[in-house]
């Protein structure tokens, strides 16, 4: 079971594609340049005995990160804790030194998942067009906080200020926030295509965030795993008609 990573002395990720708490995890091993095997998961039949094993408390949910010892951590946001302790020595460093910035950036690491990922599951699952549109209005307010948390610099390893805001939550380079939230870059992308409300990429009001997002993407180690818009279209139709929801074509350009 899980002593099986063991056989190859490196981390194994077990995961899927598509999940931002998948792809957040998958950044921060990356862009630390630590070496791992990336195991996607069939998330649609019967889970392996691995993903069990190593996350029993949730019935196998992913992502589950095996260590060469057979030991296991669980849940993205205490995996990415994990990695930036484990591996001190692999820049970037995820968390600030100052204990007062490291507290915040845990903060505003968990409201992503408390504030933006129950406002974007409607928008995901939605039963009707309106409801995804106003989903996605919800989506954009969570992310004007990220705006004023991007310009103000809260979560940056360094307290000097900068004109205009930051590059990144960690300030000069990816931090927490960042990888958390970049997560789900693709699927915020997705939205315009999904019911014509652009998200992440208002550039009318949250042009930082967009800025960012754009930033983000393009760093090696996430521009080569960011799932494709038409593929999460794709996937997200198929994966509402295995939940008998009613089907919703794609957003027209007019």
């Amino acid at each position: 079971m899980a002593a099986a990573a063991a056989e190859e002395g490196r981390l194994k990720l077990l995961g899927f594609w598509s999940s931002p708490f998948v792809l957040r995890t998958r950044y921060a091993l990356n862009l630390k340049g630590i070496p791992y095997t990336n195991v996607e998961e069939d998330l649609f039949g019967a889970k392996s005995e691995l993903l069990l094993a190593a996350n029993p408390a949730h019935g196998g949910k992913v992502p589950a990160l095996l260590l060469p010892d057979g030991r296991s951590v669980s849940e993205s946001l205490i995996i990415v804790e994990y990695l930036d302790e484990a591996f001190p020595g692999t820049p970037p460093r995820l968390l600030p030194s100052d204990p007062h910035r490291r507290a915040t950036a845990r903060f505003w690491a968990a409201h992503v998942d408390g504030a933006l990922l129950p406002a974007w599951i409607p928008l995901y699952g939605g039963s009707t067009a309106e409801e995804r549109v106003e989903a996605a209005r919800r989506v954009v307010g969570v992310l004007e906080t990220f705006e004023g948390v991007l310009r103000r610099g809260d979560c940056c390893s360094s307290g000097e200020e900068e004109e205009g805001g930051f590059g990144f939550f960690g300030g000069d380079s990816v931090g927490l926030v960042d990888v958390v939230l970049g997560g789900f870059i693709g699927w915020l992308r997705a939205s315009e295509a999904m019911c014509g409300v652009k998200t992440i990429e208002d550039g009318s009001r949250t042009p930082l965030l967009a800025a960012w997002a754009e930033r983000f993407a393009a760093l090696e180690g996430v521009r080569e795993i960011l799932p494709e818009v038409g593929r999460l279209v794709e996937y997200n139709q198929m994966k509402r008609a295995l939940r008998g929801l009613p089907f919703l074509p794609p957003h027209q350009q007019q």
